[in-house]
């Protein structure tokens, strides 16, 4: 059985990708590490933002194991310019898969790249594999695992946050479990 925990960044002071983690958020960090160290995790990869890589450097300490970043686990990117409604174009985004703000990624566009991060971990031989990602991108890419996971759910995740994908074979729909709340 292949397990991939699907980790939601602690708190950080920004949405920038140099947004650094919060005296909080490196807390968090620190229990988030106890709490995954236990899990006997094998395999760390996470988007390059700053506050991906501070969440999981503390477990990547403790496991003396390589942080491996992946671009396509960078936050999605709703619209290239402010837009003052943007919680409602979120929420429509999640119903219209292919709804596209100008300069913008379609959730389509953004589940597509993020999944398949999880695809190539499949492939992997490590059985048990740590994702750091951000909570749009984390909601879509549980969403393509269950249609029922929409805005809604997005709304409910925490910094940090964390679910776990038991995949029982390569080609196999994943249980899906939240252990962090």
């Amino acid at each position: 059985m292949k397990q991939i925990f699907l980790i939601r960044h602690c708190k950080a002071d920004g949405q920038e990708p140099d947004a650094r983690l919060t005296i909080e958020g490196q807390s968090q960090a620190h229990a988030l590490a106890e709490y995954l160290d236990q899990r006997a995790i094998d395999y760390l990869i996470s988007s390059p933002y700053d506050r991906a890589i501070d969440t999981i450097r503390p477990l990547a300490r403790s496991r003396n194991l390589p942080i491996h970043q992946d671009d396509r686990l960078r936050e999605r990117v709703l619209s290239a310019r402010p837009v003052e409604d943007w919680l409602l174009k979120l929420r429509e985004s999640f119903r219209d898969m292919d709804l596209r703000l100008p300069g913008g990624e379609s959730s389509r566009e953004a589940m597509t790249r993020g999944v398949s991060v999880i695809d190539d971990l499949l492939a992997r031989p490590e059985n048990r594999c740590a994702v750091v990602t951000h909570g749009n991108l984390m909601a879509l890419i549980l969403k393509h695992y269950d249609d029922a996971f929409g805005f809604d759910q997005w709304r409910q995740l925490t910094n940090p946050d964390v679910f776990v994908l038991e995949f029982a074979g390569r080609t196999s729909q994943p249980d899906i479990l939240r252990i962090w709340k």
